[in-house]
Order: structure tokens, then sequence, then C-alpha cells
């Protein structure tokens, strides 16, 4: 009898476990989201330092204003700092998001006919972002709110 319930509890903890391994992951494959999550003009700032090539070493601080088209494509402007240097920008690129609010940006830097790398999460609801620069020598943050939350205009 004793083994009985014994091996009834440690059943109960095996499946127990297992249920719980098993939810993070099955939540995190599939959100629902999409690129029409992403879509209206966002306000946001970016912060960090460069840290190469050389030329460019120093802090870097950006705001501005991105739209989002809702199907893949971005535009925007920006003022920013880099090393004390500013500069108006604007651009263009495109974004994919993943079901679980994960996605990336190619974004074209007109004035400099530069492209830029990111990888952000989706976050309340797509009324907000978070975001990475992912180019070697960036150390860049970015975080995005939509300009009026909740209406995707």
């Amino acid at each position: 009898m004793k083994h009985s319930t014994i091996a009834k509890t440690f059943t109960a903890a095996a499946a127990t476990i297992l249920a719980l391994a098993m939810g993070p992951s099955a939540q995190a494959q599939n959100k629902g989201c999409s690129a029409g999550m992403l879509r209206g003009t966002f306000a946001y700032t970016s912060i960090g330092a460069i840290t190469a090539p050389p030329e460019l070493a120093g802090p870097f601080g950006e705001i501005g204003t991105q739209y989002f088209d809702g199907t893949g494509g971005t535009t925007g402007s920006a003022t920013l700092s880099t090393n004390g240097s500013i500069n108006q920008v604007t651009v263009t690129g495109t974004y994919t998001v993943n079901a679980d609010c994960t996605g990336t940006m190619t974004l074209l830097i007109q004035e400099f006919q530069a492209t830029v790398h990111v990888t952000f999460v989706i976050a309340n609801g797509g009324d907000e972002f978070q975001a990475i620069e992912t180019e070697t020598g960036f150390v860049i943050t970015r975080l995005g709110h939509r300009l009026f939350p909740g209406k995707a205009i």
C-alpha cells in the first residue's frame, strides 16, 4: 500500500513537471502576433554607444517617429547624436513579425546610405516595441510607443 501511494505521488509530480515545462514552450510558439499587429506611427527613443568603427565610436542617442504599414513596410524620421554630432535622418525599410511577437527590421538610413538591422519584441498588445540594433560595434537599444495607443492608424 505504501508503494502505491509513493507511485501515485511520483506520477502526479511527474505530470505536473511535464505540464509546467510544456506550458511556456507552447505559449512562446504562438502568441498570435503578425505584421498587422505592428501598425501605425510610433514615437521612439534609442540610446547606447557605438564601439566600432573608431571614427563613429562614442555615445549615441536618437529620437524619432516611425510608421509601420501593417504589411511589412516602414518609414521614419529622426534626430540623432553620434558622439555629439547631430544629424537629421530619414529611414525606409522592411520588417517581419513572428507569431511569438518577436521580429526583425532592415532599415536604410537615406542620408548615409547605411543599412541597420534591428531585432525587436512587440509589447503591450501592439502599442509598444523594444528593440536592439544588431550591427557589430553598435550597442543601441530602442523603445517605441504608439502615438495613439489602441489605434493602429
